[in-house]
C-alpha cells in the first residue's frame, strides 16, 4: 500500500487485489487517521472491477468511481483501437483520500512520481484536490485518444467511399461502431458522476462559513467544471465520429446504387443494339424458299451492311444520350 503524507492530509493508494487481501488493515488505518470506517456496500463497490462511473456519499466521506482508459494493442491500419476501461475508486474523507486502482494502473505511478517532483507550493491542498487532479489526468488520456480515433475512422471512411474496391469487412466495422457506442456510454456515466460531485460541492459551500474554506470549495468547483468540460468534449467528439461513419455508410450504399444503375443502363443499351440484329438474322433464318435477297449472290453483303448501319446508328444515338457513357465521368 502506497502512503504519502501531505501537510493537511494523507493519501493511501493500493491495487484492488491488495484491498481484498488486506481489508482489515486498510480499515484499521482509516480508523487511526480519520476515525471512519468504510461501509460494507462501498467496500463491495471498491472491489468490483466492472462497476461503471458513479458518485455516492455518506455523512463521513464521499465515494467517486471513475473508469480510466486502458488501450490494449496497437493501432492497426484497418482496426479501431481496442478501447477498454477499468474503474478507479476514490474515497474522500476530511484528512484522508483512499484510491483503489487496477493492478497495472500507470496513472497512479506517474502521478506519484509527479508529486515527488512538484514544489510544495503547487502540491494538492486537500483530498478532494488530489482526487480531481488524478481524474483530470485520466480524462486527458481520453482527449489524447481522439487523434487516433479520427485517424482510424478516416481509414474506414476511405474504404467505404472507394468506388474501385468492394467493401466486405462489415463485421469489423460493426465492432468499431459498437466500441464507439460503449465509449459514448462511458463518457455519459463519467459526466453524471462528476456532475453529482459538483452538486455535493455546492452543499459544502452552503454549510461552510469560513472564508478560506469557501474559497477552497470555489477552486474545487472550478477544477471540477474543467474536468466536466473535458468529458463533454470527448463525448462530443465520439458522437461526431459516429455521425461521420453513419454518413459514410449511407454514401457507400448510394455509390453502390448508382454503380448498379450505370451497369443496368449499359446492359439495356447493349440489348437495344443487338435486338435489331437478332431480328434480321431471325428473319433470314426462316425455312422459306422465297425470301428477299435469299437467292442473290450479294444478298449476304446487303444483310451485313444493313445490320452494320443499324448498329452504327444506335451506338451513335446512345452515345449522344450518354447511355453508353463511361462511369466516373
Amino acid at each position: 500500500m502506497l502512503e504519502i503524507a501531505f501537510p493537511a492530509f494523507t493519501w493511501l493508494s493500493l491495487p484492488r487485489s491488495e484491498l481484498a487481501a488486506n481489508l482489515d488493515v486498510v480499515q484499521n488505518r482509516l480508523q487511526s487517521l480519520s476515525s471512519v470506517a468504510l461501509v460494507d456496500l462501498h467496500v463491495s463497490d471498491l472491489l468490483n472491477n466492472t462497476l461503471p462511473s458513479h458518485f455516492d456519499y455518506t455523512a463521513d466521506y464521499d465515494l467517486l468511481v471513475f473508469r480510466r482508459l486502458t488501450v490494449g494493442g496497437a493501432l492497426a491500419a484497418a482496426e479501431l483501437l481496442n478501447i477498454d476501461t477499468s474503474p478507479v475508486a476514490f474515497v474522500v474523507l476530511g484528512n484522508v483520500v483512499l484510491s483503489v486502482h487496477p493492478e497495472d494502473c500507470a496513472v497512479r505511478d506517474s502521478f506519484a512520481q509527479r508529486l515527488k517532483d512538484t514544489p510544495t507550493s503547487r502540491q494538492p491542498t486537500s483530498p478532494a484536490d488530489l482526487m480531481l487532479r488524478m481524474v483530470n489526468q485520466m480524462v486527458d488520456a481520453y482527449l489524447d485518444l481522439r487523434r487516433d480515433l479520427t485517424k482510424t475512422l478516416d481509414h474506414w471512411q476511405a474504404l467505404l467511399l472507394n468506388p474501385t474496391k468492394r467493401f466486405s469487412d462489415w463485421d469489423a466495422l460493426l465492432a468499431a461502431r459498437m466500441r464507439l457506442h460503449q465509449l459514448d456510454d462511458t463518457c455519459e456515466d463519467q459526466r453524471a458522476a462528476v456532475q453529482e460531485w459538483i452538486d455535493e460541492l455546492d452543499t459544502w459551500t452552503t454549510a461552510s462559513t469560513d472564508a478560506s474554506a469557501v474559497r477552497e470549495n470555489d477552486l474545487l468547483k472550478v477544477r471540477s467544471r474543467d474536468v466536466l468540460e473535458h468529458i463533454e468534449r470527448v463525448a462530443h467528439h465520439v458522437r461526431r465520429l459516429e455521425q461521420t461513419i453513419e454518413t459514410a455508410i449511407q454514401i457507400h450504399f448510394s455509390i453502390q446504387g448508382n454503380r448498379t444503375n450505370d451497369i443496368m443502363r449499359t446492359l439495356t443499351a447493349l440489348t437495344a443494339i443487338f435486338l435489331p440484329l437478332n431480328l434480321v438474322t431471325g428473319f433470314f433464318g426462316m425455312n422459306f424458299e422465297f425470301l428477299p435477297l435469299i437467292h442473290r449472290g450479294d444478298g449476304l453483303w446487303w444483310a451485313v451492311g444493313t445490320m452494320t448501319a443499324v448498329t452504327v446508328v444506335l451506338v451513335t444515338v446512345f452515345l449522344r444520350k450518354r447511355y453508353l457513357a463511361r462511369t466516373g465521368k
